[in-house]
Parts: structure tokens; sequence; C-alpha cells
């Protein structure tokens, strides 16, 4: 069990002694007093799932449920959901709408900008929804699993805020960066209220924001409003309609597209390490794209254009391998009479047979210049 945080770095400004505003100081450690940890000042982590005891209990309660906004300032660069709350019962899993973007026993909803560069450049965590900070921890690293960080076992939310909103329901936002958690408990936080960064704390490999929904502290799907395992395609979203709309469901989604000037890690784009964008000394130029949602029999084509538009590069073919996530990248070494100079195109193309024939359900360009 881990009780608030005992170092927590400076606090938001308090608006008529009561409503944060979304702005943070600049980060100063700082005991907590242990009279404002709270009872019970737990924080459940990834992969605790609570038990959902009787079959009441995996329907939430209607009464006094906080509508949610955007828990992720993402409405501006545009929002990705990677990971929908599990929504099969028992083994297996399906998202809310019958899909495959989650995994077994997930209850929450990982949200991020559509780039790891801008995640990495900071994104702000925000409160969901008014009402008090319950709990805290913001001492965990930012490192992923593949990272050799160490264990986070007992600790898998990373740096995460817990905030009551009454009758029962509360909210936990999970992953924060290091340092970047400006409230404490006691703190009254309005809808928006700044509450820290999205980072790479706890079990995890990827940079975002980790968020959950709970009634009585049993899990619940801001997507129907049920708990986990209650089953797909039924429900009423918690959401408000802005909300809803930037969060909207994509059966395929861009996670990142860019360049690169050597051979990709996946694990290390993935935690925000994209580099420099390549120069006109760069001994390779590699365009990457990292999405979600493509299935099997699916047609994909990636391609490396110059700046006279023939082909650098290009990998196409039949999808056999249909896993949730995929990474790909084609490139090619610097010729001996070094790039020409001018832009550089990455085009990534994914076909998908539907009523009536091939129809693109992604298409991505990004361009460079050397």
């Amino acid at each position: 069990m881990v009780q608030g945080s005992a170092v927590i770095p400076s606090w938001c400004v308090i608006v008529l002694a009561v409503v944060m505003v979304a702005r943070c100081r600049q980060p100063e450690k700082r005991d907590v007093p242990a009279e404002t940890r709270g009872a019970g000042a737990s924080l459940r982590d990834d992969g605790l799932r609570p038990s959902l005891g009787e079959e009441g209990t995996r329907v939430a309660a209607a009464g006094g449920a906080p509508r949610l906004d955007l828990p992720l300032a993402c409405a501006k660069t545009g929002c990705v959901v990677r990971n929908f709350v599990d929504a099969e019962p028992g083994p297996g899993a399906k998202d809310h709408a019958c899909g495959a973007l989650t995994y077994d026993g997930h209850d929450g909803t990982d949200i991020l900008a559509p780039s790891y560069e801008v995640m990495a450049s900071g994104v702000d965590v925000v409160a969901a929804a008014g009402g008090t900070v319950l709990r805290v921890r913001d001492e965990i690293l930012d490192a992923s699993i593949h990272g050799g960080g160490g264990s986070v076992q007992g600790r898998e939310a990373g740096n995460a805020v817990v905030i009551g909103h009454g009758n029962g329901w509360e909210t936990q936002y999970s992953h924060l960066r290091r340092g970047s958690v400006c409230v404490r408990p006691g703190d009254v936080v309005a809808p928006g209220g700044k509450l820290g960064v999205a980072g790479l704390s706890g079990h995890t490999e990827f940079l975002h924001l980790h968020f959950e929904v709970r009634k009585d502290g049993a899990p619940v799907d801001p997507y129907t409003g049920l708990a986990p395992g209650a089953g797909c395609g039924a429900g009423t979203p918690l959401w408000t309609d802005g909300a809803l709309r930037a969060l909207a469901y994509r059966p395929v989604a861009l996670m990142h597209a860019g360049f690169v000037a050597g051979v990709p890690d996946p694990r290390l784009i993935r935690s925000g390490e994209t580099g420099p964008s390549p120069q006109k000394d760069a001994g390779a130029l590699v365009f990457m794209v990292d999405m979600v949602g493509r299935r099997e029999g699916d047609l994909e084509k990636v391609s490396l254009l110059a700046p006279d538009g023939s082909v650098l590069a290009v990998k196409e073919g039949v999808v056999e391998d249909p896993r949730v996530q995929w990474f790909v990248y084609v490139g090619k070494k610097r010729p001996a009479e070094g790039w020409p100079s001018g832009t550089y195109v990455g085009t990534y193309t994914l076909l998908r047979g539907e009523e009536g024939g091939l129809a693109a359900v992604l298409q991505v360009t990004r361009k460079v210049e050397l």
C-alpha cells in the first residue's frame, strides 16, 4: 500500500483559496503533512484490478456520476486512444466497440498525442472533472520497462494523482512525469486544472496517460458507464460531447510517423527518444510509422521518395501478422555522391477490403528537407 508521496513539488496557485488554476510553479521538494494524506491513501496500480464482487457492481450507478472532460491537453494536436477498457467477460479481450484495441484485464484508457516528439516535449494532464485530490505519488523514475529502470512492482501506476468527485466516484491519472505533479492531497481542483505532465513512469513502454474511473472502488469504463467485463456494444458514455469527439473510437490510428538517420528502435521511439531530424550529411534516411489497428488480409505499402519523385525504397504486401500495434520502416543509405538537395517524402497506406472493394483506412505522408 502506498501512502501520499513523501516528497511533492511546489503546489498550484489556488484561486480564492479553493480552486486550482491550470498552471504549476517550478517544482520544489516538500514534505506532505501526515494529516493531509487521507485515510486509506493507497494508489490503485495498473494490473491490480479489483474484484467485481456481486453482479450488481458490474454496472455503474448513474446517480452523481461526473461528466468527464479531456484528461490530457491534446485537443489542439489531436488525441489518440491506444488501449480502451477491456469489455470482454472472462479470458480474451475486446474494447467497448467490440474491437481489439485493448488487452485482457485492462481497466483504464490510454491516451496520447499522435506524435512521440509532442509527448516528450510535455503534454499537460488535467482534471477531467472538479473534485478534491485524495492521493498523489511523484518519485518514480521515468523509464520504459525495456530501459532497465528497475522494478516497479506494487507501483505499476508510476507517478499518479487520484481525485474524488463525491458519491463514491474517483478518477486516477497515471504514468506522470517525475517532478511534474503539482497538487497535494486536500487540494480542490476545477475541471481542466493542471495536475502534472504525461510521462513514462511505472509499468509502461510508451509515453501516455493511463486514465481510470472508479465508483465505490470498482473500475468503470468512461465510454459505457459499465464495469470492465460487462460486454461490448452497450452502455452510456460518461464523457462530455467535446471529450467524446476528441477521444472518438478509431479502429485504425496513427501513433507516430517521421524520419530518422539510421535503423530505428521502436522501444526508444515510443519512449520519446526520436532523435534529431536527418541532416544533409546523414549516413542513411529512414521513414518510419507506428500505428494500431492492422488486420489480417489488409494491404500495406510504405515508401521513401526522392525529391524528383523517384522511389528510393518501398515495402508492400498482405498483412499476415495482425498485431494490434505495428512499427514499420523503409530507408536507404546515403549514396556515394551524397544526398541531392530537396524535399524527401515518406508515405504509408493501409488498404482494407470493404463492401465494394478496397478502401484506404490510413494514409500518412511526411516530408523532410535535406
